[in-house]
């Protein structure tokens, strides 16, 4: 079971970028009851992507890239930004979740606005470097 929990965070992970995207669209369009629920269920699928994650490092411990090279230095650049920038969405997630499920929409949508694509960034870098360290 924990051998495949990589691959279920890489699922969960491509998951949470597509909803967040579909959430995006959504709210474009004005259908603000089909947003909150598609947002909700991004933070509840990300939210399990968290416990997969630390449940999986909890056994395996650290998984180091085998490769080198420029190839290297790719991966390595690409999980030093995914890492910094997913230690900010917890946070950046709750807070713009609180705002919005208080209906303070102004306060909402201003830190929205840097939420989505951090947390977007975070969930696509996810499956880059599951892909890299897995499958590369």
């Amino acid at each position: 079971m924990i051998a495949a929990l990589p691959s279920v965070n890489a699922v969960l992970n491509a998951t949470a970028a597509i909803l967040l995207v579909w959430g995006y669209f959504l709210i474009r369009r004005k259908r603000i009851a089909t947003h909150r629920k598609v947002m909700l269920s991004a933070f509840v699928v990300s939210c399990l992507f968290l416990a997969g994650y630390l449940t999986y490092h909890a056994n395996a411990g650290v998984v180091r890239f085998q490769k080198t090279g420029l190839i290297r230095t790719v991966y390595l650049t690409i999980l030093g930004t995914h890492t910094v920038l997913a230690a900010a969405v917890p946070f950046l997630a709750i807070v713009t979740l609180r705002r919005g499920l208080a209906a303070r929409f102004d306060r909402h949508r201003i830190i929205a606005r840097w939420t989505l694509p951090i947390w977007l960034y975070v969930s696509v870098t996810g499956v880059v470097v599951y892909l890299m360290l897995y499958h590369l």
